[in-house]
């Protein structure tokens, strides 16, 4: 009896080890992803905003099937889309980091938008061509799904042609960076991180942008 219950103990010991490993790894990933371009420049020559992102972040990388999956199973999770690429998402990952800490949030889901070239692999693509509105590429399958599941938090999607036009494409947009919390496999709330103060993604971030910030991911974190 008593060999049968310390292999039961040994049983869970390992699967709390292997589990947090896995999560640690996990977390790691998403450190080494956008650490990775800290002094880096993009394609037009501007460098990308350096990140300190800690060891421990709740940041786990999953598939699009993955979340839709936890959508038709009516989980309660929190979505992050966005790319290491994109220099509004820099601008906000670290403050949502210290205040999901704060509001002991272990888990945000994220999924990139972008290949590592900064071409679309997630979302459609549309371009003006002579006057006229064309899509280039459409979007996953998965994309198109949350479309509908989050249609009622989503802006309209618009381009502007080189005359400041601006062109309806009859569709929504998820834009990066968006974050999501979805109860129940209902989407509840969505925000953007960034602050009305900050007109350029690359600007230094002030007391008062840092603020806005932390606001709307205390609002995001609080949500029912």
């Amino acid at each position: 009896m008593k060999k049968e219950i310390v292999f039961v103990l040994l049983i869970v010991l390992v699967t709390i080890v292997v589990t947090g490993c896995t999560n640690k790894e996990k977390a790691n990933e998403f450190k080494v992803e956008y650490e990775s371009l800290n002094g880096k420049k993009n394609s037009y020559g501007k460098e990308h905003r350096t990140l300190n992102i800690p060891e421990d972040n709740p940041y786990e990388k999953v598939s699009q099937k993955k979340i839709i999956e936890m959508i038709d199973n009516k989980e309660t999770f929190y979505l992050y889309v966005g790319d290491s690429l994109c220099p509004w998402c820099r601008s906000v990952l670290e403050k949502s980091i210290e205040v999901a800490k704060e509001k002991n949030i272990k888990k945000i889901y994220y999924i990139d938008i972008w290949d590592n070239e900064g071409n679309e692999i997630f979302r459609d693509k549309y371009e003006i061509k002579d006057g006229n509105l064309e899509k280039v590429k459409d979007g996953t399958k998965e994309y198109n799904r949350l479309l509908k599941e989050f249609d009622k938090v989503l802006s309209d999607y618009t381009l502007t042609d080189e005359k400041g036009n601006k062109i309806e494409t009859g569709e929504k947009r998820i834009f990066a960076p968006n974050f999501f919390y979805v109860k129940n496999g209902k989407v509840k709330t969505m925000i953007t991180g960034i602050s009305t103060k900050q007109k350029d993604s690359r600007e230094k971030l002030t007391e008062d942008i840092l603020n806005d910030e932390k606001q709307q991911f205390n609002k995001l974190f609080s949500a029912k």
